[in-house]
């Protein structure tokens, strides 16, 4: 596998950091800011374990992941994280400021996001109504410009493989910022795609070749773009979305409405007073684009955002997606450390079929 996977961390200094710019905190100071970890600072939970919110002692407010000491898988996630995030800095990136290590605890210390992540205001039918179209085009720009710097200007090449609405986090102006790279891989810089034999994200959002083969690129964290993307515009899920008594998701959906002319039809309807028309029409357009079946045919980050925010420029005629009408649904799929709303850990796909 040529693909580096970040499975080696160097030993904390006595100096109390990190790295470069990673502060490492000590228990006693987390175990305060938490309130010992009350449930009335709990933010959530995930595979790897819950997440919290504190207050340091000059009153800064901090997010706390806290390493579930069951998980395996997580272990490595954490190393992942800790190594990768102190190389990455970008304004659509969540910024992690330390760590904390004692004994069997390990945890990630997050600046706090006052405004929670996308899906807690996307999916829901009062919330949702907060994020007029002016927000939401901004929040998907946003996350094309986070990708951009990923896979194109950082100091490597990274894939993050989990983009989901969950994983974009809101500061107090609802700007997104990409988080949770626990699932993300580095690639050299004469490399276009790796094979994995453990797939791991979160199903519906994967790319079909990742799905079925484990073959990663960036063209896989572009697939994911256009999912959430798609997301945004109609404010609904893609796996659980249902329409009428037609098995089909929410990227089959929207395809159905392109060919028919009436992509407008997937407009969230709390975006009537405030929605752009030509914009969202081509902001799907884009996202149509994204998710096409073949990832050779799929446009790059820097393609995506040129073609959002440049209006007269000609956009290819998107082929049909991946998952058409439900696409392939796997007989056998196995999940690790699932919890409820969050990301599938580890899926393994025995045999595809059609529905």
């Amino acid at each position: 596998m040529a693909s580096e996977s970040f499975k080696n961390s160097s030993d904390t200094d006595r100096g109390g950091r990190k790295g470069r710019d990673m502060v490492v905190f000590s228990f006693a100071a987390i175990v305060t800011a938490t309130d010992d970890f009350s449930n009335e600072n709990k933010l959530g939970q995930g595979g790897f374990g819950p997440v919290y919110k504190g207050k340091l002692s000059d009153e800064r407010e901090i997010a706390i992941k806290r390493l579930s000491k069951t998980s395996g898988q997580g272990l490595v996630e954490f190393k992942n994280e800790l190594i990768l995030i102190a190389k990455l800095q970008h304004t659509n990136l969540v910024r992690v400021l330390g760590c904390c290590i004692h004994g069997e605890e390990k945890m990630l210390i997050y600046e706090y996001m006052p405004n929670k992540s996308l899906d807690f205001f996307l999916f829901d039918e009062t919330r949702k109504a907060l994020l007029d179209w002016p927000k939401r085009w901004n929040i998907v720009e946003g996350i094309a410009q986070g990708l951009l710097y990923l896979h194109k200007y950082s100091r490597m090449r990274v894939i993050h493989r989990d983009l989901k609405a969950s994983n974009v986090l809101l500061d107090e102006n609802m700007n997104p910022k990409i988080s949770d790279f626990g699932m993300a891989r580095i690639f050299k810089q004469d490399e276009t795609q790796a094979m994995t034999q453990r797939v791991v994200g979160t199903y519906g959002y994967m790319s079909p070749e990742y799905a079925m083969d484990g073959t990663f690129s960036v063209k896989s964290d572009v697939f994911s773009f256009g999912v959430l993307t798609l997301e945004i515009a109609s404010g609904r899920r893609n796996t659980s979305f249902s329409h009428l008594d037609k098995t089909v998701n929410l990227i089959g959906y929207a395809w159905e409405l392109w060919q028919q002319g009436d992509a407008l039809q997937l407009q969230d309807p709390t975006l009537a007073d405030s929605c752009v028309v030509h914009q969202l029409l081509r902001t799907i357009h884009v996202a149509l684009l994204c998710v096409q079946e073949n990832a050779l045919d799929r446009p790059e980050m820097s393609e995506v955002i040129a073609m959002l925010i440049n209006d007269t420029m000609l956009l290819p005629v998107p082929k049909r997606p991946a998952f058409f009408f439900g696409g392939t649904v796997s007989k056998s799929i196995s999940v690790e450390g699932k919890a409820e709303g969050d990301s599938v850990n580890n899926i393994t796909i025995t045999q595809m079929e059609a529905r």
